[in-house]
Formats: structure tokens, sequence, C-alpha cells
């Protein structure tokens, strides 16, 4: 068998967004793949053809990130494939152009070219389009030279500066090639509904310049243009909508007040008529969306569908315990699944005959399942020629009382009596989880000979808020959840040598690196990943960090900012002795590379070995989609670091 190798994942097909045709006969999809040559990541549309039983493969380009499904049955996908918009783009005229194919295969054409720069989009009942427009409000005075910030938030991770950039959404009428905007210049339209002539959807205003902390719901009539407000910002946390029918929506929302918690949304029902809400389903588990972590996925897909033709059954991905999985709400509001089987997944489609599914089934990468049978094999040979590591779970009681579950990797040439190196991985999030899904990189590290352990300690997702609230603890009962598991690793895996354990860990998983080497020595290296090191710098400079403080750490600059300071390892530095590598991005708005480089400056201070690589041009998901190139120096930097002290 081959070993898996830091290069590895340039083998790796990336399969994402499944979607049904309108007439049930094909299932399309996105395939990624990472092109090292050109350093980027290439996607094409296939589709599978129901009565067949195949897979077909419908665009070549690379370029077919995103499309949807027309109601002639026709693929839809935006392109910049004629030179003359290239051109105009280059020059910052706001285009894009869309193609169409029949999955029944022939060449793209061309179909349009809207207006505007358009991120989303979604095929209206009548022919229409609904558009996400991405508009720069201050594009006509905006000077190449230097940035003007006057609003609050002034950039986004992934997106850069977005001062005075808004998304917008508008109707497309490809007949007479208008464009017609749905609300005003200076809203920030997030998450969208429609149901006939109605179009329920998110938006956030701003006040004196500041984005509020949560959206408004508003409701608009495509035929008419009305709009009516039904939720004003900033009155409930609101997380997914989906109309229900002409006279309701449901409404993920917290039921309380949505500062200073971490609380979970529950379902509830809306009255078109007047806003009101009124609890359907209580929930205390995410809903929409998957937080299994991995590095081994690429692209994106539908987390939610109400499906009215089937009584109005509401699905939605949803992480309980350790796994994501599919479930669904009918009209009597009684949660019944799991409806999948792998342990994450990460986008569906259901048509009332049959579902497909993208998931990650434990150390197999993903792959399309219909009703629950694998109809895709692009990944197949992964665990077919290279030593996959089958993750060993277990679970124990921590010294806190909860019980807290864990996986355990041996070396892929391990062999008994024989001592090894290891090396801890503390997830992110912290509302993420980690699961026995295939992770390339800790794969890499079991392959290179190293035990890898990890777990999910108190405040990740799966397991209810009173778990998984840590506010305003951070650095407390989530340490000693992981010293524990440290403990319970090395007692049941002598094989370890205690003398050569390092750790690592990204963005929360940087934050609690940066906190473990400042409160003990166990470790003999560490690598902090995209990591916080002050809370009150974070507060101020992080794209979310007006919001998250708030609603994470159960103080702010303004009220507490001693706990703050107080839950930041930059004050614990001076006592670190752990030779520590950071690892950052100039381009990381949501853990600013500030952060990373007051942590190495501190212990760079102190005499303690240290080492800081900052990668250009990448931002907060350089582990998981940044350039190939830079994805492999940044495992090599952490291999060496890790080899040269625990080897």
């Amino acid at each position: 068998m081959k070993k898996i190798e830091i290069d590895t994942f340039l083998k790796f097909q990336f399969v994402s967004n499944p979607s049904f045709s309108p007439d049930g006969k094909y299932i399309a999809f996105v395939v990624s793949n990472a092109d090292r040559a050109e350093n980027t990541y290439k996607a094409n549309l296939y589709v599978y053809d129901m009565a067949e039983k195949k897979v077909r493969k419908m665009t070549s380009g690379g370029d077919a990130k995103s499309y949807v499904w027309t109601n002639d049955n026709t693929l839809l996908f935006p392109a910049a494939r004629c030179s003359e918009v290239k051109k105009k783009q280059e020059a910052g005229e706001a285009l894009t152009s869309f193609y169409e194919i029949s999955p029944e295969g022939g060449e793209a054409c061309h179909a349009f070219t809207v207006p505007a720069k358009i991120i989303g989009f979604k095929a209206l009942p009548d022919g229409r389009f609904l558009m996400t427009a991405s508009q720069d409000n201050h594009k006509d005075t905006r000077k190449k030279s230097y940035e003007v910030f006057d609003e609050l938030p002034f950039w986004g991770n992934g997106l850069g500066y977005t001062n005075a950039k808004r998304n917008r959404f508008a109707v497309y009428n490809r007949e007479n090639g208008e464009l017609s905007y749905v609300a005003c210049d200076w809203t920030d339209c997030t998450q969208s509904s429609v149901l006939g002539d109605l179009l329920l959807y998110k938006a956030y205003p701003w006040k004196q310049n500041v984005r509020g902390l949560n959206e408004g719901i508003y409701l608009y009539n495509l035929k008419t243009g009305e709009t009516k407000t039904l939720l004003e910002p900033d009155t409930m946390h609101t997380g997914t909508i989906e109309l229900l029918n002409e006279n309701e929506a449901l409404v993920a929302a917290i039921d309380s007040d949505y500062r200073y918690t971490n609380k979970y949304n529950s379902f509830y029902k809306m009255n078109l008529a007047d806003g009101s809400m009124n609890l359907f389903v209580p929930y205390d588990a995410s809903i929409a969306s998957g937080s299994v972590g991995s590095d081994a996925r690429y692209g994106s897909g539908r987390g939610q569908k109400l499906l009215n033709a089937v009584d109005g059954e509401f699905y939605y991905i949803s992480t309980v315990g350790d796994f994501s999985h599919l479930y669904k709400i009918p009209r009597g509001g009684t949660v019944s699944g799991p409806l999948t089987a792998g342990s994450s997944c990460d986008s569906f489609d259901v048509n009332g005959e049959h579902l497909v599914s993208c998931e990650l089934q434990g150390t197999k990468l993903a792959e399309l399942y219909l009703d629950g049978e694998q109809i895709t094999h692009f990944n197949d040979f992964v665990g077919e020629e290279y030593s996959v590591v089958t993750p060993e779970a277990f679970s124990f009681t921590a010294s806190d009382g909860y019980e807290i579950h864990g996986w355990v990797m041996k070396p892929a040439d391990y062999e008994e009596g024989v001592s090894y190196p290891a090396i801890f991985h503390i997830h992110g999030g912290p509302r993420t989880v980690f699961s026995d899904v295939f992770h390339h990189e800790m794969q890499m590290w079991a392959n290179a000979g190293y035990f890898v352990f990890y777990c999910n300690p108190r405040g990740s997702d799966g397991r209810g808020t009173d778990f998984g609230n840590i506010n305003g603890i951070y650095g407390t009962v989530d340490y000693q959840n992981l010293m524990d598991f440290t403990d319970e690793v090395l007692k049941r895996y002598p094989q370890i040598d205690t003398a050569r354990v390092g750790v690592t860990g990204g963005s929360y998983g940087g934050f609690m690196t940066n906190w473990i080497v400042g409160h003990t020595d166990r470790f003999k290296a560490a690598v902090s990943q995209r990591s916080i090191s002050n809370w009150v710098s974070f507060e101020h400079n992080s794209d979310i960090g007006h919001t998250f403080i708030v609603n994470n750490q159960g103080a702010n600059t303004r009220e507490n900012v001693e706990l703050l300071w107080k839950q930041s390892p930059l004050q614990y530095a001076p006592n670190c002795k752990t030779p520590i590598l950071f690892i950052h991005s100039d381009e990381d708005y949501r853990c600013y590379m500030a952060e990373g480089l007051a942590m190495y400056s501190a212990v760079m201070r102190n005499g303690c070995p240290s080492r800081l690589c900052l990668f250009h041009g990448e931002n907060h998901e350089l582990s998981r989609g940044g350039k190939p190139e830079n994805r492999i120096d940044r495992m090599t930097e952490i291999l060496n670091w890790m080899d040269q002290y625990l080897k």
C-alpha cells in the first residue's frame, strides 16, 4: 500500500452540491480537484442518469463551480469564457455571463450576461431568476492607492475589504435583460425563500455605519414589488427561513435574549400577516449545516429544503453527537431521522421519491448516495491503494463529570513493542466536532509514523446547549477536558512515548494551543494555526469580532475588559517554554495576523524557540481551501517542526 503523503490530496476528487432535475431523470453535481500546475482548483459539472445508472461529465473547462436547473430541464452556470467579457471584468465592469447545457450532452452555449457581479442565483417558477448581486457603493470614488474605512465591519474573511459593499437581491428577466433590485443600495441581503409570488428574505441594515448583530426578516411580492417588514433587525437571533405556504414561514430562532448566549435555535412558525412568532419544534442542535471537521472536502451544496409536494416536509442537516446527518420535520412537527448513514452529510436534495446525499462515510472521501446506495466512485482508489488508518473511538468520563468522545489513530506502520511519538489535534469553532471521517492531514501524520489523537471537549457541537456553552469560561473546563483526554490516551496507549507528544490546532484550536503552552510544559512541541491570542484586540480586528465577543465571551471591551484579558493566552505567553511554530495568513480577517504576530513576539522575547510562517494571499481557510502549493508548504512546515522536536 502507498503511504499518504503531504501532496496526496492533489489526487482527490471533491464531490459536492447534488440536485435533481425538474423531471427527476438526472442528478447534477460538481466535482472539484486541485490543479498544482495552475495553483488553483478546477470544478466541472457532472450528471447521474437515473435510468441508465451512469455518471456523465458535462463540462471540462474547470469553471463550473455552481449551477441551477432551469424550468426546462437545462443546467445553467456562470462562467467567464468570452474574451470580451473578461476584458470588461478586468477593467472593473460588473458583468456575469451565464451558460447553459443539456443533461443529455452537447456543448455549453451562452445564455445571457447580467450587468452585475453575481455571487448567487435561483430559478424562479415564472422563468425569471433571483440573483444575489455584489454591489460596490463607492466604486466611482474608490482609489487604488489606499482604502477608506467608514463603517463596521470593514472586511470579511475570504471576501477582502467590504467597506461600502453590499449583497443585494435582484430579479433578472432574461427576455428583456432587466435586473430589478429588491432592497435599497445600503442593505445587505443574506438568505431567501421563494414560493409563488412571495420572496421571504433576511437582510442587515446599517445604523450609523455599523451593521447590526442580527438581520431583519422581510416579505417581498415579486408581482407588485411591495415589501413588508416582518421582524425588525436585532429583535431576535434567527437562522434558516423557509416559506411554508402563503400564510406562514418556518424560522429557526432563539427563544430568549440572543445576546450573551450560546443557545441553539428552535423552530418557529411566523405569521406572514403580522410577523408574530410561535414555537413549533423545540430544538437543541445545529440547523441546516453540518460541523464535522475535515480538510478533505471542497465545494458547497444544499443544507435545507422544504418539500411542499410531500405534505410540507422540511429537510435539514444537523450535527447530533459526533456526526452530521439529515433530518426532517413533517407538518405535524415531530423530528424524524437520521435519514443518512454516513459520518457527515455535507449536502443533499430530495424530490418526493428519492433522496440524494453527498456524504463522508467513515474513512471514505465524499461520494453521492442515492437512497442510501453509493452511486459515485471517484475516490474509491484512496482506500484501495493507500494506507488509510481507521480511527479507534472511545469515551471516558472527564474530571468534571462529562463524557468526552475521542479517537486515536495508530501509525500506519504500527508494530507492537515499538515506542512512537504522537500529535494531539484540537478542532476549531469551538462549535464544531471531530468524527471518524477521513482527514488528510491526520492521515499523513499517521503515515509519517505518529500516533494521532483528538476529541470533542466542552464547547463542541452536537451535545446540546449545556455541553456546548463555554461562554465566559474559555480556557477553563475545555482546557481541563483536553488535559484529561491526553491523560486517558497515554494510559490506554502505552506505546506512545510521553516525552514525545506535540499539540496543534487552528482557529479555536489555535487559541487553545496558545493557552496550553502558557499553562503546561507537558507537550514537547506545538503548532498554533490561525490563532487567537488576545480577545481585547480580536473584538476590534476580526470580521466577526463585535458579534462573536458578545455571544461567546460574556464580555466586551466596554463592559468587562478584565475578563477578556483574563481569557487571553497572550497574558500567559511569558510562561511558554514549549517550542512553538505559528502558521498565519495575511488575509485572514477572521483571526487577523496580528493575533499570531503578538503571540510570536511574546514567546520570542521570552527566549522560547519559535518560528512564524505568514502565508501571502491566503485567508482563514488555508488548511482546507488554500492554494495547493501553499497547502503543501504549510503541511511541510508543520511536519518538519514536529519531526525536529519529537523524532
